[in-house]
């Protein structure tokens, strides 16, 4: 045996480190997927499985090889081959994805999502979580010298992997990839996997090439892959970057600034600069004030629990002088983007906080709440539930008014609108809907008084500029009632993912029902003519 392996405490800290890899890679891929696939509880159950049938491959294949061979240099080659994979994902990961995106939205009819985050993950991460795989059953063969201490050494090696992984959770998490983004936090980790490996090969005075080969792929790794660019096909971006929740990005047209926390399906908030209505979503949910008796109170107060960037409480301000706000908003960088570039006012307070759990710490009521945190095709399932609805509705004040946004409007039956309406209805005695033209958002009304169009005519007739009279005449001639079902959400059971994935199905066959009928008619190359 090599000098450097008679001493256990490196191969506890090859078994550290390899943990710590493992959980690094699994976190830095639900980041590289979140901006093309979500970060949705399907998501990360493709992620998680895809990364088990590696670490169960690569435990077989590794505990067989170190039987059969067990030779240290070709564990620590397999670890230098892993070390270079993840380093190299920064730099052709995005486009993989992208690519894999591409080609089966032509390809396939249902369950896009499902198949391409599969697809993704098995060509991306699998090999070399797969090599890591091989690790532990190979240091068992190294380490262990007697049946006596055999249960003690595997403890050890246990509770090192155990321990390496624990970090590689947190540190990606809480410091690297809030400090210096997804792309660099592989990097990291790839280098720490090429330091160990360099320490083992020079030790033992093993001549091979594979050590300044891999140094210098790691090296052009480096010089390619700092990129943080998601969007890599934008060139004009505002701004890009990430948080603790979020990939972000904002980007300017002539007329509107626009954050989107997702690169391939919708976007999370729109601004128009002109400063007038836009009819935009918020625009219609400006009816909920009116239906609230904001010309005839000195003062409404209103909660919006997704603050998002704010454009409901700039537009309300604009409009109405006697309105005090407060936004709860669990990303703090959105926020501050908000403020940066959306003209969120510095007047209008914003909690950093789970929405839901901010109710219940909150002893206030209000006169109007907004539910505006179904971002992008994210739904959070704790904000859809039957039990939240209930917690919402405690917090308002008896002629209070609920307004939430719907941004994944369906016609097809069972449809995730359809299931937020059926679950609001259950705890609110009257549910009005309308939908906004020229969008998939959907506004839906809640109050516990009823006759809630009969006061916003009210409160269209009172002191309303021209303008804004105009826009809520709209509102007021196509808000319907809604026939309620039994399509009823719970703490317990609130399938937001799945309906979620209905509606992305839907979206795309509207989408690109053209482009597939051209590649259906004339392959590639006629599709390609058409782009």
């Amino acid at each position: 045996m090599k000098k450097i392996l008679k001493n256990k405490t490196f191969l506890y800290l090859t078994e550290f480190f390899a943990g710590m890899s493992v959980m690094a890679v699994e976190l830095g891929a639900s980041r590289l997927m979140a901006p093309y696939f979500s970060s949705s509880q399907i998501v990360w159950t493709i992620i998680i499985g895809t990364i088990m049938i590696a670490m169960a491959l690569g435990n077989i294949y590794g505990g067989r090889s170190a039987d059969k061979n067990p030779d240290p240099d070709k564990l620590y080659a397999r670890i230098l081959i892993a070390a270079i994979w993840i380093a190299a994902i920064p730099v052709l990961g995005k486009y993989v994805i992208i690519g894999i995106a591409g080609l089966m939205v032509f390809t396939i009819n249902s369950n896009f999502l499902v198949m391409a985050a599969f697809a993704s993950c098995m060509i991306v991460f699998v090999f070399p979580l797969f090599l890591l795989g091989t690790v532990t059953p190979s240091l068992v063969k190294y380490t262990v010298d007697s049946l006596d201490d055999s249960g003690k050494t595997v403890g050890n090696l246990n509770a090192f992997n155990t321990v390496g992984s624990i970090i590689g959770t947190f540190v990606p998490t809480f410091i690297s990839i809030p400090a210096v983004g997804t792309a660099i936090s592989f990097l990291i980790f790839a280098g720490i996997l090429l330091i160990l490996c360099a320490v083992y090969f020079i030790s033992s005075k093993v001549k091979t090439a594979k050590l300044p080969v891999s140094a210098v792929l790691f090296i052009l790794c480096c010089i390619f892959g700092h990129d943080a660019s998601f969007a890599f096909w934008q060139d004009k971006l505002t701004y890009e970057g990430e948080s603790v929740y979020n990939y972000l990005q904002v980007y300017d047209t002539e007329r509107s600034t626009i954050l989107s926390t997702n690169v391939l399906f919708g976007v999370q908030s729109v601004y128009r600069k002109e400063k007038e209505l836009t009819g935009m979503y918020y625009d219609y949910a400006m009816a909920a004030p009116l239906m609230a008796g904001v010309h005839g109170k000195p003062e409404i107060n209103a909660l919006i629990l997704g603050m998002g960037t704010g454009t409901f409480a700039t537009q309300c301000r604009r409009y109405f002088d006697n309105m005090e706000f407060t936004g709860v908003e669990i990303d703090d960088k959105i926020t501050k983007l908000a403020r940066t570039y959306f003209e969120l006012s510095e007047e209008v307070p914003v909690i950093s906080y789970d929405g839901r759990a901010y109710l219940y710490g909150d002893k206030n009521k209000y006169d109007v709440i907004m539910v505006d945190a179904y971002q992008d095709i994210t739904i959070p399932f704790q904000m859809s539930t039957k039990e939240f609805f209930t917690l919402v509705k405690d917090h308002l004040k008896d002629d209070g008014i609920m307004v939430v946004n719907m941004n994944m409007k369906s016609e097809a039956e069972g449809n995730i609108t359809e299931y937020l309406a059926d679950t609001i209805s259950s705890v609110f005695n009257e549910v009005l809907t309308v939908d906004v033209k020229g969008s998939t958002n959907r506004e839906l009304f809640a109050s516990m008084q009823g006759n809630m169009k009969d006061k916003l005519l009210v409160g269209i007739t009172r002191d309303t500029q021209r303008d804004l009279k105009v826009m809520m005449n709209t509102v007021w001639s196509e808000l319907e009632a809604y026939d309620a079902g039994d399509k009823i959400m719970t703490d317990d059971k609130a399938p937001v993912e799945l309906l979620g994935m209905k509606v992305i199905d839907s979206i795309i066959a509207d989408e690109v029902a053209h482009y597939r009928e051209v590649y259906a008619k004339e392959g590639l190359k006629g599709l390609m003519e058409v782009l």
